[in-house]
């Protein structure tokens, strides 16, 4: 695949292994190591990049903290349709939340396993942190107490789901309309929490458009904005091609870890087993989308 297939195949969401130009590209944040005169011991201070830094002609990024509208970057581009109107192509998670929102702004630190925690993570009982896998649970990478963000993914493309963002596009289109639907869950053990498969692919199609069994509601109001893919290969000064119409929800739901680990025991058509690093948050107005 060539142009915009291409850049769409190195850019799954954040679940491909970084290109050689990601691992050579200079880090999102600079590090300033001085002297402190009086304690001979150095002091790291971080610094946020130079405009000169950021990858600016890429256009709007994610993620971002939805609680502030405020962006300055130029590029604009068609707000993709309703999830009705287009075909589910993927869905995977991501371990922590990769934007920050009302209901999940609990920092959990730098790197592909940092983002943000649901804000009741600390609430939670005994009875809810066990593990009933033991650490043995097929979907990999999660446990009660986590945080995840799930990724509904959808194309304008003539396409069927499948494993990554490849599914996303064919070779008569190569340049879709992208949209996700994303929602962040507090992870726990309880029979009564939220069940992952009535979210799931189950070969639904409704008026010719490829659909999970349904969305998750009452987690307030999608806020929907102009961005791109997210995932550890992309930072600010290395960012994603790619335009996406985004639909954020900002509260997390809590949902039951035994069904995180049946949707992956029993397989699925996008071959996902476990859990996905984040990307950083994007916090360079010049790189965030004005949110309308």
């Amino acid at each position: 695949m060539g142009g915009a297939a291409s850049l769409l195949a190195l850019a799954v969401a954040g679940c491909t292994t970084p290109s050689s130009k990601d691992a050579e590209a200079s880090q999102s944040e600079a590090v300033l190591v001085e002297m402190n005169e009086a304690e001979p011991a150095m002091v790291i201070k971080d610094v946020a990049p130079a405009a000169a830094d950021l990858c600016l002609a890429s256009g709007p990024q994610t993620p971002r903290d939805i609680a502030s509208a405020y962006g300055l970057n130029p590029i604009k581009f068609a707000i993709a349709p309703e999830p009705q109107a287009l075909n589910l192509c993927n869905i995977h998670t991501h371990s922590n939340a990769e934007h920050k929102a009302p209901g999940f702004n609990v920092y959990a630190g730098d790197g592909p396993t940092g983002g943000y925690r649901c804000n009741e993570t600390g609430e939670l009982t005994e009875a809810e942190l066990v593990d009933p896998a033991n650490g043995e649970g097929a979907f990999k990478g999660v446990k009660p107490g986590d945080t995840i963000e799930v990724h509904w993914v959808y194309s304008s493309c003539d396409v069927a789901p499948g494993e990554g963002l490849g599914s996303c596009l064919s070779d008569t289109c190569e340049n879709p309309t992208l949209r996700v639907e994303a929602q962040a869950f507090l992870v726990v053990n309880d029979a009564s929490a939220i069940d992952f498969n009535d979210y799931v692919y189950d070969n639904t199609v409704v008026d010719g458009f490829h659909q999970p069994k349904t969305l998750p509601a009452g987690t307030g109001t999608p806020v929907v904005f102009r961005g791109s893919t997210t995932g550890p290969s992309y930072d600010q000064s290395t960012c994603s091609p790619l335009q996406v119409t985004w639909s954020v929800r900002p509260m997390c739901a809590r949902i039951d870890i035994s069904s995180l680990n049946e949707w992956a025991s029993k397989g699925n058509v996008f071959n996902e087993t476990k859990s996905h690093g984040v990307r950083a948050l994007v916090t360079a107005p010049e790189l965030l989308s004005q949110i309308e």
